[in-house]
């Protein structure tokens, strides 16, 4: 899906670098560029991410986003092509869900949460949760919305299966939006310093619950 616009305008509003409720602790993107050396790849995802959940998807310059992202717009044309190809790769979680859902339903929850918090650390920010600061704008930036209701919540319906699958996806990934804005939030905090697997022991058993239900429940399956 394309969101039909045409190539960047030529004058950029101010950015807000600081408004990145995703990013992690470190915000500079020389942390970005030293996961990603000699590229500034990772940096420039980030800041078309805060440009297309902030702003209406006309007033986003390459610009702007060249300029958040310490980089030039020429480089970022090089390595994403136009401003709606940039906007197609921000809005596609298709990657993030291939790594989330890699288990089968039996170990999926603890999965979820130590493949959640790891691509956080790994990419200084969270796979899913931009989809949150779309909410409310009848724009392009629905098109996040689209996009996780199809690559994230209505695949995991279909993997997890039986009743209710659909009502479940939507709340497991609720729980899932629900811990990445946590870590968000307290930063720094416990969460921060808290191993992957802690975090897993002590939030896993919750989404596990909701994939695979309970004996006796009469609405879950009982796997």
């Amino acid at each position: 899906m394309t969101t039909g616009h045409a190539a960047d305008e030529t004058t950029a509003p101010g950015t807000d670098p600081g408004a990145d409720p995703e990013a992690d602790a470190d915000t500079d993107t020389g942390s970005d560029h030293r996961t990603d050396p000699g590229t500034g790849r990772l940096a420039i995802l980030r800041a078309a991410r805060r440009a297309f959940t902030q702003r209406p998807y006309a007033e986003v310059t390459m610009r702007g986003i060249a300029a958040d992202a310490g980089v030039s717009a020429s480089l970022i044309v090089k390595r994403f092509g136009t401003k709606e190809q940039l906007f197609n790769t921000v809005a596609d979680f298709g990657p993030a869900a291939d790594r989330l859902f890699a288990a089968p339903p039996a170990v999926l929850g603890r999965h979820l949460v130590l493949t959640m918090v790891g691509l956080r650390r790994e990419n200084h920010s969270d796979p899913l949760l931009r989809v949150v600061f779309s909410l409310g704008n009848m724009d392009e930036r629905t098109l996040l919305r689209e996009r996780f209701r199809e690559q994230v919540t209505a695949r995991l319906a279909g993997l997890i299966g039986g009743e209710r699958s659909e009502l479940r996806a939507e709340l497991i990934t609720g729980q899932l939006l629900g811990l990445g804005a946590t870590l968000s939030l307290h930063r720094p905090g416990a969460g921060e310093e808290a191993t992957p697997e802690l975090l897993a022991d002590l939030y896993a058993p919750a989404l596990q619950r909701l994939i695979t239900g309970h004996p006796g429940h009469p609405d879950l399956p009982d796997r």
